[in-house]
């Protein structure tokens, strides 16, 4: 087996000379007649914002090519170690985070290995009235087979270091009952084959202190949510592979749906509380990604296995509750650069930080590309610090033909890998997911200026100094209005407006190439709203089908049905007793 170090060089070297070679190409396009210092900043923008484009690429190619070696999960040997699984809430609809564990617990107790594991609800909710209704429905949980002394409820009444405070507040008082923690989120599902494999490889390698599952997104209904369910299951899965290869024994830890080693993480992920005000001081928002590099600090391996399945989550219905999730993201993914240098770290796992910090400055750079072009065009009589070059420019359109092999092909040969393993069967057919990709191309595409402009936005209001905080998560459907659509994106239709006013007027020659770049900007509140409306008709769309949805998997069966019987009120003596209990809620015993 390849070495993960010859991967990384590999995949870097392959990044590096594209990039560089990207810019080369660019700046033959612009340099008849000599090179300006707007020219050779263009050119560095054009090479440092295509690097990181072809380096996620080479994952999904790596990928493609790569074995799915996936495992056989034996359901039939009981886990030695007692797992404790910790569902962190904050603020969430107590149904269904509810009804999800009591589907989980009666998948672990149909496999007879119940008892290995106790379940945490950890909730970390301020609202008054939803914590009534949490206690509630934890009093309906405890009516699920084999729950008495397994089943915990604990609130905090401060959430002091907010997801990973909550986590921690657990280790650190009832941590020593057990040998792993399985992490999840409010709208984590897992089967029970998949938690049992998940303590059985734990068991198996005592080296091993953090196995990362790769969720599936379910229970998607808008044409925003279904793109990014499709996405997530037919594609991520083979990015996540080809970046396996390269992480080896320091892969990524993403939050939740994976299993830790208690006594590993207890001692290894302390996190600190950065000086200084927020943004960049305070409680890690991106604690994930810090928590994988202090477990390899340690010498602890930390895996990503993306053949393990019966691992889901819901992703965001719209855009608007997408941005809000990602400017959370983008200040805890900009608070790592006090982080890159700490001591003791590996090589990699500063790499990660970087990595992390660009998916978010890559969207303000590529901006910038944008407006130093017009201005290059508006100000042509600028004096060259270069000759440039004597031979013909090249054709522009070559450039962006580069530009979209980078962005297509992994998808493509994603697509034609299915074609072969008969993945593509589970997913409604060739046809059908290579119309599904096609609209997923598509419709990211329109989407992305969009994107480009809220990613630089979190940016801008990071650098100032704006703490966005850790706002509530609206799940499940949640149509957005034309109105509310316009109040959201106003500031960016009017910026596309004006950027292609501009350009008209002062840069004409570049307007084929600034037009596609802004004109969904200018239909922004359109975009938004269209993409969160819910389907017409309740029969299962043509497009964006996902294996899920073809053979519901009997874990989310499980829950939609239990779900459905609870929806129902509750009855009132156990409601009052339940808010009673909330007052004092139990800790799980030491």
């Amino acid at each position: 087996m390849i070495r993960p170090t010859l991967i990384r060089i590999l995949a870097l070297t392959t990044a590096t000379s594209l990039s560089v070679f990207g810019g080369y190409l660019f700046l033959r396009f612009t340099g008849e007649g000599g090179l300006t210092a707007l020219d050779l900043l263009r050119g560095a923008l054009v090479v440092i914002s295509a690097f990181w484009l072809v380096w996620g690429g080479s994952a999904a190619v790596m990928g493609v090519f790569t074995p799915s070696a996936r495992r056989s999960i034996e359901a039939d040997r009981k886990p030695e170690g007692m797992t404790a699984i910790l569902v962190p809430i904050y603020n969430e609809d107590p149904v269904a985070t509810f009804a999800r564990i009591a589907a989980m617990n009666r998948s672990l107790v149909d496999l007879g290995i119940a008892d290995r594991f106790h379940i945490a609800v950890l909730s970390d909710t301020q609202s008054l009235d939803v914590a009534t209704q949490e206690a509630v429905w934890f009093e309906r949980l405890l009516h699920e087979p084999m729950s008495e002394g397994r089943i915990f409820y604990r609130r905090r009444e401060r959430n002091i270091g907010r997801k990973a405070g909550n986590v921690e507040d657990f280790v650190a008082r009832s941590g020593g009952a057990y040998d792993y923690a399985l992490i999840l989120d409010a709208d984590s599902l897992m089967s029970g084959e998949t938690i049992g494999e998940l303590a059985r490889r734990m068991d198996a390698d005592p080296e091993l202190g953090l196995l990362q599952t790769v969720p599936q997104i379910v229970q998607a209904q808008t044409l925003f949510g279904r793109t990014f369910q499709f996405s997530a299951g037919y594609l991520s899965p083979v990015y996540a592979r080809g970046a396996a290869l390269m992480q080896g024994n320091e892969g990524p830890y993403w939050g939740h749906n994976a299993i830790v080693r208690m006594k590993a993480f207890a001692a290894s992920c302390g996190l600190p509380v950065l000086s200084g005000k927020p943004p960049f001081g305070g409680h890690i928002l991106s604690h994930d990604y810090v928590e994988a590099a202090l477990l390899s600090r340690a010498g602890w391996k930390v895996h990503v296995d993306p053949s393990l399945g019966g691992s889901f989550e819901e992703g965001p219905e719209n855009l608007i509750e997408y941005a809000k999730r990602d400017r959370r993201w983008c200040q805890g993914n900009l608070q790592h650069r006090r982080l890159v240098g700490a001591p003791g770290l590996k090589l990699w796992s500063r790499f990660t930080f970087v990595q992390g910090i660009m998916a978010y400055m890559a969207s303000p750079l590529w901006l910038l590309l944008l407006a130093a072009s017009i201005a290059a065009a508006a100000f042509p009589d600028q004096v060259p610090v270069h000759p440039g070059f004597t031979d013909a420019p090249l054709d522009m359109w070559m450039l962006a033909a580069a530009v979209g092999v980078v962005l297509v092909l992994p998808k493509l040969l994603i697509l034609i890998r299915g074609l072969f393993d008969g993945r593509n069967r589970r997913f409604g057919g060739t046809p059908r997911v290579l119309a599904s990709v096609i609209a997923e191309i598509v419709f990211s595409t329109v989407l992305a200026p969009v994107m480009l402009l809220l990613q630089t936005r979190a940016v801008g209001q990071v650098l100032l100094g704006l703490d966005g905080g850790w706002p509530a998560t609206k799940r499940g459907q949640n149509w957005i209005g034309f109105r509310d659509a316009l109040q959201a994106s106003w500031w960016i239709m009017a910026l596309g407006l004006l950027t292609l006013g501009g350009t008209a007027v002062l840069a004409p020659k570049i307007a084929p190439w600034v037009v596609p770049a802004m004109l969904p900007a200018v239909f922004a509140p359109w975009l938004i709203s269209l993409s969160s409306l819910p389907p017409r008709r309740p029969r299962l769309p043509q497009l964006f089908r996902t294996e899920n949805e073809m053979v519901p998997p009997p874990i989310l069966v499980s829950y939609r049905a239990i779900a459905a019987d609870w929806m129902g009120p509750a009855d009132e003596a156990q409601a009052e007793h339940a808010v009673a209990t909330a007052r004092t809620p139990a800790y799980v015993p030491a």
